[in-house]
């Protein structure tokens, strides 16, 4: 057979060749600017915080040093004292109790026991609340019990610890809106995102009587930083990207509906900033997102954020027996709490 013959099928066979190869291109083409628009978007309105970070934690103050004393007291009296706190430890789920409403009493306030009843067993949501000039409520929450086999130092007596250093530094003192400190019981499994939460337990009945909570902040295990390197890992594919892969900061995490406080938020933290921060408002079903009290309050409307050291993605202690009063870094956890103090402070004064 000639030459002849054979051109013309060759050139088909390029044409077409080339054809296919065009086609994967464009489709390879379109993935890749889904992907960026998609990772553009998720920068946009989830990653890009506003006000200015800093890249290292500063010295304490004075009054810091002293918050800092308070707070190696209590998670010392939570975690070491008292221990593992939990249903299948309900005499230590008690105390913890008890020392919660007792440290409101001595802080001048008048603590108040929200009750449900779990499998035949009183549990009890410990609130105490600074009435102000207007009726929304901002709320600040921490869970107190640990998970089975933690004396849970940094989760959450941690938070515990920070919500009553800052319910003594707000008693006595006026503001516009109401101020509200809650104590909740059963966060952890088997209640862990269920009905049986006690935060849910009492965001349900914030809305049925009508309660105005124009903020919640969840205080979620904020006590661990770490400056080595890769200290940092992210709970979903990308973030990383965004976000430092060393843990010496304090997180703020939010759903996207809450995105406006978030930022609020964090914007007032910087503008005191003496640690670094970073906020994320990402959708609730990615891990990590609504893994405290916030998710409970999110279910009956209203607007939370969870303030963190981000627990398991940096803390390698988490939900462990080795989670004791000293693996925190508690020069940091008392700026983080001082941090948070302004923040209320403002929110509390500013109209919403």
């Amino acid at each position: 057979m000639d030459g002849s013959a054979i051109r013309p099928y060759d050139l088909r066979d390029n044409f077409w060749g080339s054809h296919v190869f065009i086609r994967v291109l464009l489709s390879a083409l379109r993935v890749c600017i889904a992907v960026v628009a998609i990772f553009a978007l998720l920068w946009w309105f989830g990653v890009r915080m506003p006000g200015k970070n800093i890249s290292n934690a500063a010295s304490l103050s004075s009054a810091e040093i002293e918050l800092r004393g308070e707070l190696i007291a209590d998670v010392q009296t939570l975690a070491g004292q008292i221990g593992e706190r939990n249903m299948a430890r309900y005499p230590q789920l008690s105390a913890a109790a008890d020392f919660i409403e007792t440290s409101f009493f001595r802080a001048g306030l008048q603590p108040r026991r929200d009750s449900y009843d779990l499998n035949g067993r009183a549990c009890h949501n410990i609130e105490a609340e600074i009435r102000g000039a207007r009726p929304e409520i901002i709320l600040i929450g921490a869970h107190y019990d640990s998970v089975f086999g933690s004396p849970g130092a940094n989760d959450n007596g941690s938070g515990v610890a920070a919500m009553l250093a800052l319910a003594r530094r707000f008693a006595g003192k006026p503001a516009q809106h109401t101020l509200r400190f809650v104590a909740f019981v059963n966060e952890e499994p088997p209640y862990f995102l269920t009905k049986k939460m006690g935060s849910f337990v009492y965001a349900g009945r914030c809305k049925a009587r009508g309660d105005r909570i124009s903020a919640m902040i969840s205080l979620e295990t904020i006590g661990y930083f770490s400056d080595a390197p890769h200290s940092q890992t992210y709970p979903a594919p990308g973030l990383g990207v965004f976000y430092p892969s060393v843990g010496n900061f304090i997180g703020f995490v939010s759903n996207v509906p809450s995105r406006n406080l978030l930022r609020c938020a964090i914007a007032l933290f910087r503008k005191h900033a003496k640690i670094p921060s970073e906020g994320a408002a990402l959708p609730a079903f990615i891990p990590g997102v609504s893994w405290s009290d916030q998710w409970s309050f999110w279910q009956h409307g209203y607007p939370g954020i969870m303030i963190t050291d981000t627990a398991p993605f940096r803390y390698p202690h988490y939900h462990g027996a080795t989670d004791t009063p000293d693996k925190l870094d508690y020069d940091r956890f008392a700026l983080v709490v001082s941090g948070m103090k302004k923040v209320i402070e403002e929110l509390a004064v500013a109209p919403r």
